[in-house]
Protein backbone atom coordinates (compact mmCIF):
# COMPACT_ATOMS: atom_id res chain seq x y z
CA UNK A 1 0.00 0.00 0.00
CA UNK A 2 1.44 3.33 -1.07
CA UNK A 3 1.56 6.23 1.61
CA UNK A 4 -0.71 9.05 1.40
CA UNK A 5 1.17 12.58 0.47
CA UNK A 6 2.63 14.20 3.36
CA UNK A 7 1.56 17.49 4.50
CA UNK A 8 2.39 17.01 8.09
CA UNK A 9 5.73 19.30 8.13
CA UNK A 10 4.90 20.87 11.01
CA UNK A 11 4.25 17.95 13.42
CA UNK A 12 8.17 16.48 12.47
CA UNK A 13 10.01 16.49 8.92
CA UNK A 14 11.92 13.45 7.67
CA UNK A 15 15.61 13.22 7.73
CA UNK A 16 17.54 15.17 4.66
CA UNK A 17 19.37 12.32 3.05
CA UNK A 18 22.89 14.34 3.24
CA UNK A 19 22.24 14.60 7.15
CA UNK A 20 21.99 11.43 7.37
CA UNK A 21 25.16 10.37 5.75
CA UNK A 22 27.09 12.91 8.10
CA UNK A 23 25.42 11.21 10.86
CA UNK A 24 26.48 7.02 10.26
CA UNK A 25 30.07 7.10 10.67
CA UNK A 26 29.54 8.40 14.37
CA UNK A 27 26.66 5.19 15.14
CA UNK A 28 29.54 2.53 14.40
CA UNK A 29 33.35 3.82 13.08
CA UNK A 30 33.71 6.35 14.70
CA UNK A 31 31.58 5.46 18.87
CA UNK A 32 33.36 7.67 21.24
CA UNK A 33 32.03 9.20 24.10
CA UNK A 34 32.78 12.94 23.84
CA UNK A 35 33.39 13.58 27.56
CA UNK A 36 36.27 10.51 27.54
CA UNK A 37 39.18 12.64 28.06
CA UNK A 38 42.04 10.64 27.71
CA UNK A 39 42.21 8.90 24.18
CA UNK A 40 41.62 9.84 20.32
CA UNK A 41 37.99 8.16 20.57
CA UNK A 42 36.44 10.83 23.11
CA UNK A 43 38.59 14.12 21.33
CA UNK A 44 37.32 13.13 18.21
CA UNK A 45 33.71 12.62 19.06
CA UNK A 46 33.74 16.29 20.95
CA UNK A 47 35.62 17.78 17.63
CA UNK A 48 32.41 16.16 16.13
CA UNK A 49 30.18 17.68 18.76
CA UNK A 50 31.71 21.02 19.17
CA UNK A 51 31.75 21.47 15.35
CA UNK A 52 28.24 20.98 15.22
CA UNK A 53 27.39 23.73 18.40
CA UNK A 54 28.80 25.80 15.88
CA UNK A 55 26.57 25.19 12.82
CA UNK A 56 23.35 25.31 15.49
CA UNK A 57 24.58 28.34 16.43
CA UNK A 58 25.10 30.16 13.34
CA UNK A 59 21.83 29.64 12.36
CA UNK A 60 20.82 31.89 15.06
CA UNK A 61 23.26 34.28 14.74
CA UNK A 62 24.46 32.66 18.55
CA UNK A 63 28.14 32.38 19.55
CA UNK A 64 28.83 28.31 20.10
CA UNK A 65 29.25 28.82 23.93
CA UNK A 66 25.48 30.01 23.85
CA UNK A 67 24.43 26.26 22.16
CA UNK A 68 22.82 23.88 25.55
CA UNK A 69 21.96 20.64 23.68
CA UNK A 70 18.92 18.92 25.10
CA UNK A 71 16.44 15.94 24.41
CA UNK A 72 14.58 17.94 22.59
CA UNK A 73 12.08 21.41 22.77
CA UNK A 74 9.97 20.39 24.92
CA UNK A 75 13.28 20.04 27.98
CA UNK A 76 14.50 23.01 26.40
CA UNK A 77 11.25 24.81 26.87
CA UNK A 78 11.39 23.37 30.65
CA UNK A 79 14.90 24.29 31.28
CA UNK A 80 14.74 27.95 30.31
CA UNK A 81 11.61 28.51 32.17
CA UNK A 82 11.61 26.50 35.77
CA UNK A 83 15.39 26.94 35.10
CA UNK A 84 14.98 30.19 35.66
CA UNK A 85 12.34 30.44 38.19
CA UNK A 86 14.35 30.47 41.27
CA UNK A 87 16.59 33.17 40.47
CA UNK A 88 13.57 35.51 39.29
CA UNK A 89 11.70 34.50 42.82
CA UNK A 90 14.85 35.55 44.60
CA UNK A 91 15.14 38.84 42.66
CA UNK A 92 11.19 39.82 43.21
CA UNK A 93 10.16 39.44 39.47
CA UNK A 94 7.43 37.11 39.53
CA UNK A 95 5.45 38.08 36.94
CA UNK A 96 5.87 36.47 33.28
CA UNK A 97 4.00 37.99 30.48
CA UNK A 98 3.51 35.36 27.57
CA UNK A 99 1.03 35.14 24.96
CA UNK A 100 -1.58 32.82 24.50
CA UNK A 101 -0.58 30.84 21.42
CA UNK A 102 2.50 29.05 23.49
CA UNK A 103 2.75 25.37 22.81
CA UNK A 104 1.59 23.12 25.10
CA UNK A 105 5.03 22.30 26.82
CA UNK A 106 5.13 26.16 27.29
CA UNK A 107 1.75 26.24 29.01
CA UNK A 108 2.61 23.86 31.33
CA UNK A 109 5.82 25.06 32.54
CA UNK A 110 3.74 28.68 32.92
CA UNK A 111 1.05 26.65 35.07
CA UNK A 112 3.73 24.98 37.52
CA UNK A 113 4.84 28.34 38.29
CA UNK A 114 1.63 29.95 38.78
CA UNK A 115 1.55 26.75 41.72
CA UNK A 116 4.24 28.26 43.17
CA UNK A 117 3.39 31.59 43.41
CA UNK A 118 4.50 33.34 40.13
CA UNK A 119 1.83 35.26 38.22
CA UNK A 120 1.43 34.73 34.66
CA UNK A 121 -0.52 37.70 32.33
CA UNK A 122 -1.41 36.86 28.54
CA UNK A 123 -1.03 39.11 25.68
CA UNK A 124 -3.91 39.86 23.51
CA UNK A 125 -3.14 38.61 19.91
CA UNK A 126 -6.67 39.55 17.80
CA UNK A 127 -7.74 37.44 15.07
CA UNK A 128 -4.80 37.91 13.05
CA UNK A 129 -2.53 35.71 15.90
CA UNK A 130 0.15 38.28 16.01
CA UNK A 131 1.90 40.31 19.58
CA UNK A 132 1.13 43.67 19.38
CA UNK A 133 4.79 45.17 20.74
CA UNK A 134 2.57 47.86 22.37
CA UNK A 135 0.44 45.08 24.57
CA UNK A 136 3.85 44.24 25.70
CA UNK A 137 4.83 47.59 26.73
CA UNK A 138 1.74 48.28 28.17
CA UNK A 139 1.95 45.11 30.42
CA UNK A 140 5.23 44.80 31.48
CA UNK A 141 6.88 46.12 34.35
CA UNK A 142 9.09 46.41 37.85
CA UNK A 143 7.87 43.23 38.79
CA UNK A 144 7.89 41.35 35.27
CA UNK A 145 11.08 39.06 35.32
CA UNK A 146 10.59 36.72 32.01
CA UNK A 147 8.68 37.08 28.36
CA UNK A 148 7.99 34.07 26.76
CA UNK A 149 6.89 34.33 22.77
CA UNK A 150 7.16 31.64 20.36
CA UNK A 151 8.69 33.11 16.75
CA UNK A 152 6.19 31.55 14.74
CA UNK A 153 2.69 29.25 15.53
CA UNK A 154 2.79 26.04 14.89
CA UNK A 155 -0.47 26.06 14.33
CA UNK A 156 -1.47 29.11 12.31
CA UNK A 157 2.12 29.65 11.28
CA UNK A 158 2.17 33.50 12.39
CA UNK A 159 5.45 34.61 13.11
CA UNK A 160 5.58 37.89 15.62
CA UNK A 161 7.92 40.69 15.77
CA UNK A 162 10.39 38.79 18.18
CA UNK A 163 13.04 41.69 17.89
CA UNK A 164 10.63 44.24 18.77
CA UNK A 165 9.33 42.47 21.67
CA UNK A 166 12.83 41.30 22.79
CA UNK A 167 13.99 45.51 22.56
CA UNK A 168 10.88 46.42 24.58
CA UNK A 169 11.91 43.70 27.26
CA UNK A 170 15.60 44.41 27.59
CA UNK A 171 14.28 47.80 28.34
CA UNK A 172 12.29 47.03 31.03
CA UNK A 173 15.04 44.99 32.52
CA UNK A 174 13.04 41.38 32.49
CA UNK A 175 14.16 38.40 30.31
CA UNK A 176 12.91 37.49 27.12
CA UNK A 177 12.63 33.83 26.05
CA UNK A 178 11.55 32.98 22.18
CA UNK A 179 10.33 29.46 21.60
CA UNK A 180 11.58 29.08 17.89
CA UNK A 181 11.40 25.25 17.40
CA UNK A 182 8.83 25.71 14.02
CA UNK A 183 10.82 29.05 13.27
CA UNK A 184 14.57 27.99 13.08
CA UNK A 185 15.51 27.15 9.12
CA UNK A 186 12.64 28.56 7.95
CA UNK A 187 13.22 32.36 8.78
CA UNK A 188 16.01 34.51 9.75
CA UNK A 189 16.54 34.36 13.34
CA UNK A 190 19.34 36.07 15.38
CA UNK A 191 20.07 35.99 19.52
CA UNK A 192 20.60 40.40 19.14
CA UNK A 193 17.44 40.92 21.00
CA UNK A 194 16.70 37.38 22.98
CA UNK A 195 17.90 36.07 25.80
CA UNK A 196 16.90 32.06 25.41
CA UNK A 197 16.03 30.87 22.74
CA UNK A 198 14.29 27.25 22.19
CA UNK A 199 15.48 24.77 18.84
CA UNK A 200 14.36 21.27 17.73
CA UNK A 201 16.17 19.33 15.13
CA UNK A 202 13.55 17.13 13.87
CA UNK A 203 11.53 20.42 13.12
CA UNK A 204 14.27 21.09 10.11
CA UNK A 205 15.31 17.82 8.67
CA UNK A 206 17.10 16.42 11.37
CA UNK A 207 17.06 13.46 14.08
CA UNK A 208 14.85 13.02 16.97
CA UNK A 209 15.57 13.30 20.16
CA UNK A 210 18.04 16.14 20.21
CA UNK A 211 17.44 20.19 20.59
CA UNK A 212 18.80 22.88 22.12
CA UNK A 213 18.34 26.10 23.86
CA UNK A 214 20.63 28.96 23.38
CA UNK A 215 20.96 31.30 25.99
CA UNK A 216 23.13 34.65 26.51
CA UNK A 217 26.66 34.05 28.53
CA UNK A 218 25.10 36.66 30.96
CA UNK A 219 22.26 34.90 31.84
CA UNK A 220 23.78 31.27 32.17
CA UNK A 221 24.40 31.94 36.23
CA UNK A 222 20.68 32.50 37.00
CA UNK A 223 20.12 29.27 35.40
CA UNK A 224 19.10 25.96 37.95
CA UNK A 225 19.66 22.50 36.40
CA UNK A 226 16.25 20.11 36.00
CA UNK A 227 18.67 17.02 35.99
CA UNK A 228 21.81 16.63 38.30
CA UNK A 229 24.63 13.84 36.71
CA UNK A 230 28.13 14.37 35.43
CA UNK A 231 27.49 18.12 34.83
CA UNK A 232 28.02 18.10 30.96
CA UNK A 233 26.58 21.05 28.61
CA UNK A 234 27.77 23.53 31.28
CA UNK A 235 26.33 22.41 34.14
CA UNK A 236 23.02 22.82 33.03
CA UNK A 237 22.05 19.59 31.48
CA UNK A 238 24.04 16.56 32.54
CA UNK A 239 23.91 13.80 30.28
CA UNK A 240 26.33 12.26 27.53
CA UNK A 241 25.54 14.20 24.72
CA UNK A 242 24.95 11.76 21.56
CA UNK A 243 27.22 12.18 19.06
CA UNK A 244 25.01 11.29 15.93
CA UNK A 245 22.29 13.57 16.84
CA UNK A 246 24.27 16.41 17.64
CA UNK A 247 26.21 15.97 14.40
CA UNK A 248 22.57 15.43 12.79
CA UNK A 249 21.63 18.64 14.36
CA UNK A 250 24.74 20.71 13.17
CA UNK A 251 23.89 19.55 9.67
CA UNK A 252 20.47 19.92 9.29
CA UNK A 253 21.07 23.56 10.48
CA UNK A 254 24.04 24.42 7.94
CA UNK A 255 21.63 23.09 5.36
CA UNK A 256 18.59 24.81 6.53
CA UNK A 257 20.74 28.34 6.77
CA UNK A 258 22.24 27.04 3.11
CA UNK A 259 18.34 26.96 1.45
CA UNK A 260 16.18 28.45 3.60
CA UNK A 261 15.50 31.57 1.13
CA UNK A 262 14.73 29.61 -2.12
CA UNK A 263 12.87 27.22 -0.60
CA UNK A 264 10.61 29.93 1.31
CA UNK A 265 9.52 31.03 -2.46
CA UNK A 266 9.23 27.41 -3.11
CA UNK A 267 6.70 26.78 -0.39
CA UNK A 268 4.78 29.72 -0.88
CA UNK A 269 4.17 28.88 -4.43
CA UNK A 270 2.78 25.67 -3.82
CA UNK A 271 0.85 27.01 -0.66
CA UNK A 272 -0.78 29.43 -3.11
CA UNK A 273 -1.34 26.93 -6.34
CA UNK A 274 -2.85 24.86 -3.34
CA UNK A 275 -5.48 27.77 -1.56
CA UNK A 276 -6.38 28.77 -5.45
CA UNK A 277 -7.20 25.43 -6.59
CA UNK A 278 -9.66 25.02 -3.22
CA UNK A 279 -11.06 28.23 -3.89
CA UNK A 280 -11.59 27.58 -7.39
CA UNK A 281 -13.77 24.87 -6.62
CA UNK A 282 -16.05 27.43 -4.98
CA UNK A 283 -15.73 26.13 -1.21
CA UNK A 284 -16.06 28.68 1.53
CA UNK A 285 -12.73 28.97 2.65
CA UNK A 286 -11.85 30.55 6.01
CA UNK A 287 -7.86 31.26 6.11
CA UNK A 288 -6.74 31.53 10.37
CA UNK A 289 -3.94 33.95 11.07
CA UNK A 290 -2.32 36.46 9.46
CA UNK A 291 -2.61 36.09 5.53
CA UNK A 292 1.13 37.52 4.75
CA UNK A 293 2.70 37.30 8.36
CA UNK A 294 3.15 33.48 8.35
CA UNK A 295 5.41 30.43 7.88
CA UNK A 296 5.40 30.00 4.04
CA UNK A 297 4.27 26.54 4.06
CA UNK A 298 1.59 26.86 6.56
CA UNK A 299 -2.35 26.87 6.00
CA UNK A 300 -4.45 26.41 8.86
CA UNK A 301 -8.62 27.28 7.58
CA UNK A 302 -11.57 25.77 7.51
CA UNK A 303 -14.63 25.01 5.14
CA UNK A 304 -17.81 26.53 5.61
CA UNK A 305 -18.65 24.54 9.32
CA UNK A 306 -17.63 21.45 7.91
CA UNK A 307 -15.98 18.90 10.42
CA UNK A 308 -11.95 18.54 10.27
CA UNK A 309 -11.76 14.96 11.24
CA UNK A 310 -14.84 14.37 8.47
CA UNK A 311 -12.77 15.86 5.80
CA UNK A 312 -9.82 13.82 7.24
CA UNK A 313 -11.52 10.79 7.35
CA UNK A 314 -12.31 10.88 3.69
CA UNK A 315 -8.62 11.70 2.49
CA UNK A 316 -6.68 9.94 4.93
CA UNK A 317 -5.55 7.24 2.06
CA UNK A 318 -4.70 10.18 -0.07
CA UNK A 319 -3.28 12.71 2.40
CA UNK A 320 -1.43 13.28 5.44
CA UNK A 321 -2.42 15.87 7.29
CA UNK A 322 -3.78 16.89 11.12
CA UNK A 323 -6.27 19.35 12.94
CA UNK A 324 -3.51 20.64 14.64
CA UNK A 325 -0.39 20.15 17.25
CA UNK A 326 1.02 16.48 17.19
CA UNK A 327 1.09 16.68 20.89
CA UNK A 328 -2.89 17.66 21.53
CA UNK A 329 -4.62 16.53 18.02
CA UNK A 330 -5.16 13.04 19.75
CA UNK A 331 -7.59 15.42 22.08
CA UNK A 332 -11.31 15.56 20.13
CA UNK A 333 -11.08 19.46 21.54
CA UNK A 334 -10.93 22.61 20.35
CA UNK A 335 -7.53 24.57 20.14
CA UNK A 336 -6.61 26.70 22.22
CA UNK A 337 -4.39 28.67 19.72
CA UNK A 338 -7.52 28.96 17.63
CA UNK A 339 -9.62 30.08 20.48
CA UNK A 340 -7.56 32.74 21.44
CA UNK A 341 -7.97 34.03 18.23
CA UNK A 342 -11.23 34.22 18.20
CA UNK A 343 -12.66 31.12 16.33
CA UNK A 344 -16.05 29.76 18.24
CA UNK A 345 -15.86 26.09 19.51
CA UNK A 346 -17.53 25.09 16.26
CA UNK A 347 -15.00 26.85 14.21
CA UNK A 348 -12.44 25.71 15.99
CA UNK A 349 -13.24 21.96 15.19
CA UNK A 350 -13.61 22.74 11.59
CA UNK A 351 -10.17 24.03 11.23
CA UNK A 352 -7.16 21.98 8.83
CA UNK A 353 -3.55 22.57 9.54
CA UNK A 354 -1.34 21.94 6.14
CA UNK A 355 2.54 21.89 6.67
CA UNK A 356 3.89 21.66 3.45
CA UNK A 357 7.86 21.11 3.09
CA UNK A 358 11.35 20.10 1.33
CA UNK A 359 9.73 16.88 -0.02
CA UNK A 360 6.00 19.04 -0.91
CA UNK A 361 5.55 18.32 -5.35
CA UNK A 362 3.26 20.21 -7.53
CA UNK A 363 2.20 16.76 -7.87
CA UNK A 364 1.08 16.47 -4.47
CA UNK A 365 -0.71 20.02 -4.42
CA UNK A 366 -2.56 18.65 -7.07
CA UNK A 367 -3.65 15.36 -5.57
CA UNK A 368 -4.27 16.74 -2.46
CA UNK A 369 -6.58 19.43 -3.68
CA UNK A 370 -8.32 16.82 -5.53
CA UNK A 371 -9.03 14.94 -2.89
CA UNK A 372 -10.02 17.52 -0.57
CA UNK A 373 -12.45 19.10 -3.23
CA UNK A 374 -13.90 15.77 -3.49
CA UNK A 375 -14.22 15.24 0.71
CA UNK A 376 -15.75 17.99 0.94
CA UNK A 377 -17.93 17.88 -1.96
CA UNK A 378 -19.70 14.64 -0.10
CA UNK A 379 -19.99 16.29 3.00
CA UNK A 380 -22.29 18.76 1.58
CA UNK A 381 -20.06 21.79 0.72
Amino acid sequence: MSLPVYFDYHATTPVDPRVLAQMLPWFTEQFGNPHSVDHAYGWSAEEAVEAARGEVAALIEADPREIIFTSGATEANNLAIRGLAPALAAAGRTQIIASPLEHPCVMACLEALVADGFSVHFLKVGSAGVVNPAEVARRIGPATGLVTVMAANHEIGTVQPIDEIGRLTRAAGALFHVDAAQAAGKIPLAMAEIDLMTLSAHKLYGPKGIGALALRRTVRPLMKPLMLGGGQEQGLRSGTVPVPLAVGFGAAAALAMAERGGEAVRLAQLRDRLLDRLRAAGLDLHLHGDPARRLTGNINFRIGMLDAEAIIQHVRDRVALSTGAACASAERTPSAVLRAIGLTEPQALGALRIGLGRGTTEGDIELAAAALIEACRELGA
